[in-house]
């Protein structure tokens, strides 16, 4: 990712958060040049490795978790995009008169490791329970995998390939006006705050936090 300095986000805490509260990401294969993605719920759990490791898992019709077995064998990577908020900037919100353009400020980060396929069922089963925990909190009555039938846990198990994803590295940006005035932010943040779409608030939010 390009990642101008103004715009990196150094702070791994602030990035793990990101990747966290924007958990739907893209999961991108290549081994041999052959593109693939999916678009998954992904667990980062922070606890494992120097940088976190990701938990996913696919249906086992996708052909993608194929790649994984590739990619371990010729030592390639993965690359996992957790897409933060994001929206238009006009240059009308920058006040006065100096030349400016339209952009778009956002957040991202890109985790790239190595894909391992989870072949143990009772870690499969823990990575279930977690990613169902993780959705359902806060919802009433949470549904678990607890006192489910357990021919249909294991009919559910046999259609999915499970997998993790060590980080080997990570790549965070925090587009958010960094290279304008405080007083050119101060009128950008003004208009995101206004707007009606939380996603677009929310960006205003973090340039209220990471940049001030």
């Amino acid at each position: 990712m390009y990642i101008p300095k103004d715009f990196a986000l150094e702070d791994r805490e602030a990035a793990f958060a990101l990747m966290k509260r924007f958990d739907f990401a893209l999961v991108v294969s290549a081994p041999g040049g052959a593109v693939a993605a999916s678009h998954l719920p992904v667990l980062l759990d922070e606890t494992r490795g120097d940088n976190g490791t990701l938990c996913a898992h696919m249906a086992r019709a996708n052909p993608q978790w194929r790649d994984f077995e590739k990619l371990a064998a010729d030592g390639g990577e993965a690359l996992v995009v957790f897409q933060g908020p994001h929206a238009y900037v006009s240059p009308t919100w920058y006040g006065g008169h100096q030349p400016a353009v339209p952009t778009w400020n956002y957040m991202a980060v890109h985790a790239y490791g190595r894909p391992r396929i989870m072949d143990d069922p009772a870690q499969v089963r823990g990575l279930l329970e977690r990613l169902v925990a993780t959705q359902e909190a806060g919802l009433e009555p949470p549904w678990s995998l607890d006192g489910q039938d357990e021919a249909f846990v294991a009919g559910m198990m046999r259609g999915i390939v499970a997998f993790e994803i060590p980080i080997a590295r990570l790549e965070a940006k925090a587009k958010l006006s960094q290279n304008r005035t405080p007083e050119q932010r101060v009128g950008v943040v003004a208009a995101l705050e206004a707007n009606e779409d939380p996603l677009v608030r929310e960006l205003a939010r973090q340039m209220r936090v990471l940049v001030g």
